[in-house]
């Protein structure tokens, strides 16, 4: 049905795209190295700075009497001379309210707000922004640890630069007790690290990571504050940040200590909302991006366009593969994915592995022992490249009807096994 060309493409479509964009991730992942780390001392010696500007940090809560204790407890004890901490309580169901209100009485730089009902992360946040007193405004999740160094080299990342209006922190798994959750460690240093260095030397990044990032009080008020429609306020508000004409970049001593999943169902969800929540961003910024002064945010549009497009083409190619093995005769002329390891899935592996260790031993600097999470990425490509690949085609769907349909409340993550 197909022709032999029209095949051929299909096929090196299939290897290449993940193929190219590993290698671009490691060539970003050095070259920022080379340029902007090993210049910088090690996370625990932050420079001493000319002067330090008051900071207020936003933590919206929802249903976090398991975590808030450790959470606010560690935010008293930043190595930072100047800050105030605003939890905002959204419609809490559990006893949270009443734990953040014993803690403020006794943390004298914690204020707290209730909101009645649960409004959304975004509205949490909103409502926290609007009560602090600082222009720098640092925002970290409710199960979050944050470094007692980071507001420092926040502040010192503002500071050299008028024109960032916000910056990425740098997350770090803590809860390791199942595979799923090291594989996800591993994640995170091969490939979410490399990302984030290559797309700060590009000029536009994809996403803060909500867990940990930073804004000035002006660039949310040109960016229009936290928008209460989306489902990955993160993702939508450093698009806006950027579009408004400010710079975003990556701060990879800012680090947080966080949680993530650690069940199948828990990974699933999550990844799902942030590939439905990436295509709504991606398709309602499309109108406002393409003006010449943008054109750094054409390249991470143009690729994360490819990336569902590759998603649809090795779910369809994988879908054949299963059909003719229960003997289907299609006929179509396209390459069914062969589930054995060939010269393609060879070569893919190699070039993974490279990737995972050049990431590694850039985050060496941050946690010494993490190389040792190089023996779980052997399972890495077959469990998350196919879930990415399925999440984006779940997702896109969602994500088109996400642009006629807001959403405006939360519910918990799956934080991990207990």
């Amino acid at each position: 049905m197909f022709s032999k060309n029209f095949t051929h493409f299909i096929q090196s479509f299939c290897f290449c795209y993940p193929f190219i964009m590993s290698w671009y991730w490691m060539a970003g992942g050095l070259l920022y190295r080379w340029l902007i780390e090993r210049r910088e001392p090690l996370p625990d010696a932050p420079p001493q700075l000319d002067s330090y500007p008051a900071v207020s940090i936003l933590v919206p809560c929802h249903n976090e009497a398991a975590n808030a204790t450790e959470v606010f407890t560690a935010l008293a004890d930043l190595h930072y001379p100047d800050y105030e901490v605003i939890a905002i309580n959204d419609g809490s169901k559990d006893n949270t309210a009443e734990i953040l209100n014993g803690l403020a009485q006794r943390l004298d730089r914690m204020r707290v707000v209730h909101l009645a009902r649960n409004r959304g992360k975004s509205v949490a946040l909103n409502c926290g922004a609007m009560l602090a007193r600082n222009e720098i405004l640092v925002c970290i999740d409710g199960d979050a640890l944050l470094d007692v160094n980071a507001l420092t080299w926040i502040v010192q990342r503002l500071l050299s630069d008028g024109s960032i209006g916000g910056l990425t922190g740098n997350p770090r798994i803590r809860n390791r007790s199942t595979v799923l959750a090291r594989l996800q460690v591993g994640e995170y240093g091969t490939i979410v690290g490399l990302i984030k260095r290559a797309q700060s030397l590009v000029g536009w990044m994809f996403t803060v990571s909500g867990v940990v990032c930073a804004f000035r009080k002006r660039a949310l008020q040109d960016a229009g504050w936290w928008s209460p429609l989306t489902v990955t306020d993160d993702v939508e508000l450093t698009w806006r940040v950027q579009i408004s004409g400010w710079r975003v970049p990556y701060e990879a001593n800012a680090m947080c200590w966080i949680l993530m999943p650690e069940t199948l169902r828990g990974l699933w969800r999550q990844r799902l909302r942030w590939s439905e929540g990436g295509t709504h961003t991606v398709l309602t910024s499309s109108r406002h991006l393409f003006r010449l002064r943008l054109w750094r945010g054409w390249l991470v549009w143009a690729n994360y366009m490819l990336s569902i497009l590759w998603s649809f083409t090795i779910l369809t190619c994988m879908a054949l593969w299963v059909l003719e093995r229960l003997g289907f005769e299609l006929n179509t002329g396209l390459p069914a994915m062969s589930m054995l390891p060939e010269w393609w899935g060879a070569v893919l592996t190699a070039t993974y592995m490279t990737q995972a260790s050049v990431g590694l031993l850039l985050e060496r600097r941050f946690e010494q022992g993490i190389f040792r999470t190089i023996l779980w990425l052997a399972w890495y490509p077959v469990s998350f490249w196919f879930l990415q690949a399925v999440t984006a085609v779940v997702g896109l769907p969602k994500a088109i009807a996400r642009v006629y349909r807001p959403r405006g409340t939360w519910v918990s993550p799956d934080r991990g096994i207990a």
